[in-house]
């Protein structure tokens, strides 16, 4: 019999300077873990984050959610953060999964996330996962869907001031800081082969004005001897979250287990 997650989320100790803490909920179970990594500004209440605690409640299967630094119930200044921070989030949740090896489900810039924090865990000889699935995985957005999308405005706003607040179709704008830009150039992916150290399955809406289909068949070229299914959703937009979406989703994540 499973039990619930807490109400109350716990806390982790991200080490850094400084030193931060996240809101991180674990659902028990057995067997293969189910992990999510969140995207861009989401967090671990999200419509596709709690379907999975529920697939995981009826499999009795552990799920672990989280929100990076600035996020959702984890405390922090968004105007501070790169992804250089949320990288180190969720390496530092990876590691309190000790040698189990979870599926992992990264959204969006989720996605992109988890492929580096695959890289840095085989580099430092941690256990690879039993399989990723990547709901549009936004590999390299920073640079490829933001800064080379901008206007030259826009570009200049972000080098004068250090921050243009860019609007959202989901919700307040967001404010995209000059230290997030250049961050994200420590960590492109797409210059490159990509190596998952999993078997990976790819869920893509053909709709998706974010993160649109070419851009993961360019992804597809840099993981030339990966394991990698690919799921093109044709009225699917960039979230994923209507019902039969979500059943996807859990198609995909039940079959990784």
């Amino acid at each position: 019999m499973t039990t619930p997650p807490n109400e109350t989320p716990d806390w982790l100790n991200v080490p850094g300077t400084p030193s931060r803490r996240i809101a991180v909920r674990r659902r028990e179970g057995q067997g293969t873990p189910i992990l999510w990594v969140g995207g861009f500004r989401s967090d671990m209440m999200s419509t596709k984050a709690l379907a999975l605690d529920g697939l995981a409640a009826g499999l009795g299967h552990p799920m672990i959610r989280f929100d990076y630094s600035a996020h959702g119930e984890s405390p922090g200044l968004f105007e501070e953060m790169t992804l250089s921070h949320w990288l180190a989030d969720t390496l530092a949740v990876l590691d309190t999964l000790g040698d189990a090896r979870p599926v992992i489900v990264g959204s969006s810039m989720g996605g992109w996330i988890t492929l580096l924090a695959m890289r840095e865990r085989h580099r430092l000889g941690k256990p690879d996962p039993k399989g990723l699935v990547l709901i549009a995985p936004a590999v390299d957005f920073t640079e490829e869907l933001m800064w080379k999308a901008f206007s030259d405005d826009v570009k200049n706003t972000i080098l004068d001031k250090g921050v243009y607040y860019q609007p959202s179709a989901y919700g307040e704008p967001y404010p995209i800081t000059k230290s997030f830009i250049e961050d994200g150039r420590k960590h492109l992916m797409l210059g490159a082969p990509i190596t998952p150290h999993a078997p990976v399955h790819i869920l893509q809406g053909v709709k998706d004005p974010d993160v649109p289909v070419t851009h993961i068949q360019r992804l597809l070229k840099h993981m030339p001897m990966a394991d990698v299914t690919v799921s093109y959703v044709p009225d699917g937009d960039h979230r994923l979250s209507r019902p039969e979406d979500i059943a996807l989703l859990e198609r995909a994540v039940e079959r990784m287990i």
